[in-house]
């Protein structure tokens, strides 16, 4: 029912049920190839393993049925896996594993496959927001603190700040290091007497992940290295929406989200037309921080295997990966789409007469305690005489200013300070990402373009 805002985007189909099991099929056929590359089991025991593990063998609701008495669902995925096997070679399937060991690097496995739609999409929005900053770079408009105007900025460095915030969460992602597991019952893989740190090698490299230095059974900064790359991405998505939907009110009417028959629409008013991409992206950024924080609370686990906080992390690391995917597709499609009001925001600068510009009458008059006093008692003067702030200034003999240069004082496209040269310093930096995430080994692992 609610899956057209929550799971929207490739991430989701990568965290499904039959997404698990496909991962921890693939687990399963790695180890076993691993381990036949090395000797300890035939070559024709690691081609039967990989020939059982297809998906479409198994039947994912008897699996995902057994596996709450079981305690995971990697038990009743290897006994149907072993019951596809020839009876010759059935000991060899999860020879020295562990449930854990499968579950965790399938966990990686699913995170690795779901990143690589997360991080397109993620790289849509940012492509949008470079282009809004340098189409929009001298698209004067009122910057806003506190809710309230302050002094001119441009659209276009408001877009480049996106821009800069969302190419560091993109490299945090991309550079994730996300490591294979097995360790077999308590990290010794004492099954495999001294010969299982051999394995550890091509059993990584089969499934492409990361080789661990050791098993990571209790240590979960894997996992908790995720959560926050992902909750980071979300947050930055989630400020671009919290800009758009306040852009987009009727009163501002400086940008408004794509049109399409049937978008935004009231099931009560016809004349409505809501920010449902913003309004959708901050709904699925707003359940991730519990999502992070459950994943860190999980950290502190017991000895050399956890009782309920390992088994905390599936549903919640398939919800994570979902949301951020599901925000990133919907401000994807939003800032795509982008309509930008550049005669609205001129308007909207006039609306304080001249008020947003007093910060630059106060350099104008040489700055300090005097001036500012001076247009302190101007700004009050045309507010509760409501006069525009030029009128006022023009009647003060305090100010020594022409008419022409009070004009140019109050000129909110003469007051921009470094805008142009942070806009071009974002995109520079934008441009150089785009170079490393397209040359980086790690754009591979998520099979970004």
């Amino acid at each position: 029912m609610f899956a057209g805002t929550f799971a929207r985007g490739g991430a989701a189909a990568e965290v499904s049920g039959a997404a698990w099991l496909a991962a921890m099929l693939d687990v399963e056929a790695a180890l076993a190839a691993a381990q036949a590359g090395i000797g300890l089991v035939p070559a024709e025991a690691a081609a039967a393993v990989a020939d059982a593990c297809v998906p479409g063998r198994h039947d994912l609701a008897a699996i995902a049925g057994r596996a709450g008495p079981a305690g995971n669902p990697a038990i009743p995925m290897v006994a149907a896996l072993r019951a596809l096997v020839p009876p010759e070679f059935r000991k060899h399937v999860h020879l020295g594993a562990t449930s854990q060991d499968v579950n965790d690097t399938a966990a990686m496995l699913v995170a690795r496959r779901a990143l690589g739609p997360i991080l397109a999409d993620l790289g849509g929005v940012a492509a949008a927001c470079a282009d809004l900053a340098g189409e929009h770079r001298g698209s004067v408009m009122a910057g806003r603190t506190v809710l309230q105007h302050a002094v001119p900025i441009t659209f276009g460095l408001k877009a480049a700040g996106w821009l800069s915030a969302l190419d560091r969460c993109r490299a945090g992602l991309a550079g994730l290091r996300l490591p294979a597991q097995y360790g077999g019952a308590a990290g010794t893989l004492s099954a495999l007497g001294g010969r299982g740190h051999e394995v550890i090698a091509g059993f990584a490299a089969a499934l492409d992940l990361a080789e661990p230095a050791l098993p990571w059974h209790t240590d979960r900064t894997p996992v908790a290295e995720l959560a926050c790359a992902l909750g980071t991405a979300t947050g930055a998505l989630a400020k671009i929406a919290t800009d758009v939907k306040l852009l987009a009110q009727t009163e501002v009417a400086e940008l408004a989200e794509p049109a399409a028959p049937g978008r935004g629409t009231s099931s009560a008013m016809p004349h409505k037309r809501n920010p449902v991409g913003a309004m959708s992206a901050l709904a699925c950024a707003q359940r991730v921080p519990p999502l992070v924080a459950s994943l860190l609370d999980g950290m502190a686990q017991e000895h050399e295997r956890a009782a309920g906080s390992w088994q905390a992390e599936w549903e919640t690391l398939s919800d994570l990966l979902r949301l951020t995917g599901s925000a990133a597709a919907w401000l994807r499609e939003v800032l795509e789409g982008l309509r930008v009001d550049t005669q609205r925001m001129r308007a909207n600068l006039d609306l304080t007469d001249g008020l947003l510009m007093a910060e630059h009458v106060v350099a104008r008059l040489g700055g300090g305690p005097d001036a500012r006093r001076t247009v302190d008692a101007a700004c009050a003067t045309a507010v509760e005489q409501d006069r525009p702030l030029r009128e006022v200034l023009l009647a003060d003999p305090g100010v020594r200013l022409s008419p022409e240069e009070i004009d140019e004082t109050l000129d909110p496209a003469l007051y921009l300070g470094s805008a142009q040269v942070f806009i071009d310093r974002a995109l520079t930096a934008h441009h150089d990402a785009e170079r490393a995430l397209a040359a980086g080994p790690a754009l591979h692992h998520y099979g970004a373009p």
